[in-house]
């Protein structure tokens, strides 16, 4: 009776291990982010009251961003962009700090976004997906938001929803 028991389990293991992964994406960085607070330090500042990140798979290997952002003075703003890992410069729509921003995959919890306005490197921001898949940490360098002062850094911690 045992072995016929241990014979059933591995074959629905067998059988429902594709199924499992089928689910799964080879990018764990797509999912909805939301920007833990008090696990995050902009220098100088200030943070934002909340920012929430939806990533999605686009055209293929690319990314599609869409970011809700309430600011420290209550604004809200609705950025978007898509681009593929291939440094190209691709429009940003909603962010009057960023014209175009560029992405470079390093490996596959790791990829970097370099984000320009007026043709000018604003910001370089490092993206790493924590190995269990539940923590985003983004750390942003280059000028603050108003493209004033620099250097600036940013760590923004997000956790998956």
């Amino acid at each position: 009776m045992r072995k016929q028991l241990v014979i059933a389990a591995l074959a629905a293991g067998t059988f429902l291990a594709p199924l499992y992964s089928a689910g799964q994406s080879d990018n764990p960085w797509y999912g909805t982010w939301n920007l833990s607070v008090s696990k995050s330090n902009y220098c100088p500042g200030p943070l934002p009251i909340s920012t929430t990140t939806k990533i999605e798979p686009w055209d293929g290997d690319g990314l599609k961003y869409t970011v809700d952002v309430v600011t420290a003075d209550g604004e809200e703003r609705h950025i978007q962009w898509s681009a593929k890992f291939d440094r190209r410069q691709n429009p940003v729509t909603g962010n009057p700090f960023v014209d175009t921003n560029a992405v470079r995959r390093i490996n596959n919890h790791t990829y970097e976004v370099t984000a320009r306005k007026d043709g000018k490197i604003t910001t370089v921001t490092r993206n790493v997906i924590s190995r269990d898949g539940k923590t985003r940490t983004a750390i942003a360098i280059g000028k603050n938001a108003q493209l004033t002062q620099g250097p600036s850094k940013n760590v923004a911690v997000f956790e998956r929803q």
